[in-house]
């Protein structure tokens, strides 16, 4: 066995055995099937557990890697609170929505015809966000991109932000077909961007090598209504 199947072998074993306690797994899928990303008080309400055992097994599932924590943004006084959101690299393991499983629904959908590859995915961004969802746009789009295992990193100030994505889940049909993936991909961002909040908008995708990644989502805020990104959904 290589080193790089020894370690493999060593994280999957490690998250198997955070993942072997019952309610560890519970939050872990809470986080997983959220539409955004949660915190402490969030999941105590929701799990009717008390404060600190949450916390102790979201230190269990991060050391794991199996979720990400971040400091939520805000204006509020006071330290920002702590959330938690499924880790990019978990995606279509343990339970979770596999890349793939959405790419070929979005082939599927564009093989129909009568749509762009920006216009069907642009459809279904707009249906994986839930009307009830709160929360700023980007953190949607953040989030998303996650589950999609797209790896986000927010980069740049609230007006003109920049999602960057650390790894391509899609890398080999990309290398095959960029346009169309890409654009499935643009599409996608902008779809979740409006049905999340009024005042962003998804302006361009700068893409790259998917081997390499690092492809840019780049946004701005906007002061009206979202500009719509492809066809209304179909009923």
């Amino acid at each position: 066995m290589t080193d790089d199947q020894d370690e493999e072998c060593s994280v999957f074993q490690r998250r198997a055995r955070a993942l072997g306690d019952p309610t560890r797994f519970r939050i872990f899928r809470c986080v997983v099937e959220s539409t955004e990303p949660l915190g402490v008080a969030q999941l105590t309400e929701r799990l009717g557990l008390h404060h600190n055992a949450i916390r102790q097994h979201l230190a269990k599932l991060r050391e794991a890697g199996l979720v990400l924590e971040q400091r939520a943004p805000g204006n509020a006084p006071g330290r920002p609170r702590l959330e938690y959101r499924p880790a990019p690299r978990v995606a279509g393991m343990w339970g979770t929505r596999s890349p793939y499983e959405l790419l070929s629904r979005l082939l599927l959908e564009l093989h129909r015809g009568g749509r762009s590859p920006r216009e069907v995915a642009a459809a279904a961004g707009r249906r994986l966000v839930l009307p009830q969802s709160s929360g700023d746009s980007l953190h949607h789009l953040e989030a998303e991109m996650a589950r999609a295992g797209f790896e986000p990193r927010r980069v740049g100030d609230a007006d003109t932000a920049e999602i960057v994505h650390e790894r391509c889940p899609y890398e080999a049909v990309a290398a095959t077909d960029p346009e169309v993936v890409c654009q499935l991909h643009l599409g996608l961002a902008e779809g979740i961007a409006e049905a999340a909040g009024a005042h962003v908008e998804v302006t361009q995708l700068v893409a790259y090598d998917p081997a390499l990644a690092g492809c840019r989502l780049q946004t701005r805020t906007t002061t009206g209504a979202p500009r719509s990104s492809g066809e209304p959904d179909e009923s």
